[in-house]
């Protein structure tokens, strides 16, 4: 996997873990009794995705990059592409609609309200009242739920040039997992070391973030979308 391939891998990891979506949902359900717990489930799902679709694209692949400016390999620059423009026209969009005072929508953002209690019906209110009575496995569907598919699908496409033969390419497959996960850990970590405190400073934490979301969420995928626009047509036009 050479260094520009890691790099974008990195990047993409280091968008995910700092979204705020899934970060504030995680702060409300391990602030119940049974927080750590709950947490280690919502992180099992939240991981699983990861691997699921790294174990799909080696599986396609084989393990073997497509040769360069061969059919496969301009594809895949022109999925990334396509990838990059949707997540620039989802930032834009969602500070056009802050602009307008309109609540954003989208999918991830209504199971993030509703992991606040805040739904109306159907599933989501089935996972919410299991969540409050401390169940664990709604947490782990949660993150799924919660899971931002734009930037794992460019992850993703990244990683069909991954070379399986050689073993630093799993070192950096089990790097990108980790850090898309760093958020979580952290948070996770301080509250097993320091439940009462750590409590109290997530959720303030969180309060804070219920402020900048918008602001972050816009500034990301602007970021990386521009990101990957301009890595893929520079790979497009060598």
């Amino acid at each position: 996997m050479g260094s520009p391939m890691v790099l974008d891998l990195m990047l993409v990891a280091l968008a995910i873990t700092l979204d705020p979506l899934p970060l504030m949902a995680f702060v409300l359900v391990v602030a119940s009794a049974r927080g750590p717990r709950i947490g280690l489930a919502f992180i099992a799902g939240w991981t699983a995705c990861f691997v699921v679709v790294l174990v799909l694209v080696l599986t396609l692949t084989g393990g073997s990059p497509p040769e360069p400016r061969s059919p496969p390999s301009t594809a895949g620059l022109a999925v990334k592409l396509a990838i990059g423009v949707a997540l620039v026209g989802y930032g834009l969009r969602r500070h056009l609609l802050r602009r307008s005072g309109r609540e954003p929508g989208g999918h991830r953002a209504r199971k993030a309200r509703e992991s606040e209690g805040d739904g109306t019906g159907g599933s989501s209110s089935f996972l919410s009242s299991r969540l409050e009575r401390g169940a664990v496995w709604p947490a782990a569907v949660l993150a799924v739920l919660l899971q931002p598919w734009g930037l794992v699908a460019a992850g993703a496409v990244t990683v069909v040039d991954a070379d399986g033969s050689h073993t630093s390419t799993w070192f950096v497959l089990v790097a990108y997992c980790l850090l898309a996960t760093a958020s979580l850990l952290a948070a996770e970590t301080y509250l097993a070391l320091r439940p009462e405190r750590a409590r109290q400073r997530l959720l303030a934490m969180r309060g804070w973030m219920a402020g900048h979301a918008e602001q972050a969420i816009v500034v990301g995928s602007v970021a990386i979308g521009l990101y990957l626009v301009g890595t893929s047509v520079s790979g497009l036009a060598d």
